[in-house]
């Protein structure tokens, strides 16, 4: 290959200018390689001339009426351009696919080859479709010239296994038709810890479950070593102990703790919509599917941990599916025929009895079996009430600052009162007292009569009207609908989730929803349905 010479000629902006140049190198045999021309300004690449020197044609050139200067460069204008979107392409992230107007594949970066898994040059100069699939979203747009965004797509064949994200541009003629296409790919995995880094909750761990009780001690420490590994483990507690904190805190101690951690109320969503939240859809797999379907809580969790809360919820069709992950570590997208691999830690919680509904044909044994790998049991309150004190302060400080006022302390009989009570709504019950209580006090100590607790709510003692302020009398209807209202309340308030209330309450979940309604409760945002 010969060598060659790269220079800039500043010249007046006239017509003819350039031909005057290219007379000169014609003159003396210089062979043009490349040139480009701007207004005042030539750039010329020419062979170098084993009998002439660069010097000898500067004098020539400078000769020539209205040219100003002459200065050596490296490279012409376009192959520094190049250059400079070389090294962009090579340096990004996101691979970079292109193909022509024949969708054979004229461009393709290291972090294609690293997400695809192929190397560049198998890939460049054969159609997109042999290498790929004929499927994709890219070829589409070669057709029709319309962009596409953030379409999943999952290769699985016997040569590779990819799984990314795709958006794609035409690149268009002078007409506005297709002749090509430029396509950026995300992997997977980097998207899903881009999506973790912005919606990872508050971490959670050990040191932040008060108790030193010896129960609290012991289910700790078993939590502890249970983090370690990776096998399933299912935490076992009534409504308000503190299972999902265990869970998170199992999470933040495992090997796991920088991969996601996704919980699910398996008792909040419909039993319908479970399935694809959990498994995803392909695109057109039931009316209302979005458009390139969706991918699931599983997906979402890979690498990671997966907390299903209530997981005696589940229905028996999603209990199978559920067995069927837990054993072969695949999943399938809902209206898909795919089986998806996914590493997934399973934590599983519930307050039912799963051995009573495995006897009534409720709960699948097999199941059962393989989520009670390492059973947690975490004791009601009211089994270490030791614990209350180191609770209850802990509460008064947090819930005053929140509330924006200052208690510094509680009174001993509160503490009393705290102690003689039995809690069945467990911490969450407590927490819900100490926030009603640090509304009700004007003072900095929280006194017992701040307390309403839950035989109290329903007497008209706390809220004395004084004596000469007899409340008039009520009728029967009255009376039961303001004891009915005081129920559900006190039962949303205990569990958070209008499903467990109903549970609780002996009702259906519509027949609660209409009562609500009824009594003008409405929805917070800290209910689950």
């Amino acid at each position: 290959m010969s060598e060659t010479i790269c220079f800039a000629v500043k010249t007046r902006d006239r017509v003819g200018m350039a031909l005057d140049i290219l007379k000169i190198l014609y003159r003396y045999g210089i062979n043009l390689k490349a040139m480009e021309v701007k207004p005042g300004l030539a750039f010329l690449k020419i062979e170098k001339a084993e009998d002439l020197s660069f010097e000898f044609l500067k004098e020539q050139l400078l000769q020539e009426k209205d040219v100003f200067e002459i200065e050596r460069i490296k490279l012409m204008p376009q192959e520094r351009k190049e250059k400079e979107i070389k090294a962009v392409f090579d340096a990004t992230v996101e691979g970079i696919i292109a193909i022509d107007r024949n969708g054979v594949i004229t461009e393709f970066n290291p972090a294609a080859e690293k997400i695809l898994k192929i190397k560049a040059q198998e890939a460049i100069g054969k159609p997109v479709a042999e290498i790929l699939a004929p499927d994709l979203p890219m070829l589409k747009t070669l057709q029709t010239g319309e962009s596409y965004d953030n379409v999943e797509i999952v290769l699985n064949n016997q040569k590779f296994q990819s799984h990314y994200i795709t958006s794609g541009r035409p690149i268009l003629d002078q007409d506005g038709k297709p002749i090509g296409v430029v396509a950026s790919l995300h992997d997977i995995e980097n998207v899903m810890k881009l999506v973790y880094s912005f919606a990872q909750p508050a971490v959670i761990t050990f040191d932040e479950i008060l108790g030193e009780s010896e129960k609290m001690r012991k289910v700790k420490k078993i939590a502890k070593i249970a983090a370690k590994g990776n096998s399933t483990v299912l935490i076992r507690g009534e409504s308000g102990t503190g299972k999902e904190l265990f869970a998170r805190s199992i999470h933040m101690a495992s090997p796991r703790k920088n991969k996601p951690f996704v919980a699910v109320n398996c008792a909040a969503i419909p039993d319908s919509l479970l399935e694809s939240e959990l498994f995803g859809y392909e695109e057109g797999a039931f009316t209302g599917a979005k458009k390139g379907g969706k991918q699931g809580l599983f997906k979402y969790a890979d690498k990671g941990t997966l907390f299903l809360d209530e997981i005696g919820e589940l229905s028996s069709y999603l209990q199978v599916k559920l067995l069927r992950v837990l054993q072969e570590g695949k999943i399938r997208l809902v209206g898909g025929n795919e089986e998806i691999p996914v590493d997934v830690r399973i934590i599983a919680a519930t307050n039912r009895d799963l051995e009573k509904l495995m006897s009534e044909g409720q709960f699948r044994k097999d199941l059962y079996y393989r989520l009670n790998v390492i059973p947690i049991f975490i004791p009601p309150l009211r089994e270490r009430k030791e614990d209350i004190p180191i609770l209850a302060r802990h509460l008064v400080k947090k819930l005053s600052q929140k509330l924006g006022k200052r208690i510094d302390d509680m009174s001993p009989e509160a503490m009393k009162k705290l102690m003689e009570y039995d809690w069945p709504g467990n911490v969450r019950e407590l927490s819900n007292v100490i926030e009603r209580a640090i509304n009700l006090c004007d003072d900095k100590v929280l006194g017992a009569e701040h307390l309403v607790l839950k035989e109290e709510e329903m007497s008209d003692s706390f809220y004395t009207l004084g004596p000469c302020e007899k409340a008039p009398c009520r009728s029967l209807k009255e009376v039961v609908s303001e004891a009915e209202k005081a129920a559900i309340f006190e039962a949303l308030s205990n569990t958070k989730s209008i499903r467990e209330a109903a549970r609780l309450l002996g009702v259906t979940h519509a027949t609660l929803l209409n009562k609500m309604k009824k009594y003008g409760i409405k929805k917070e945002t800290s209910w689950s349905e």
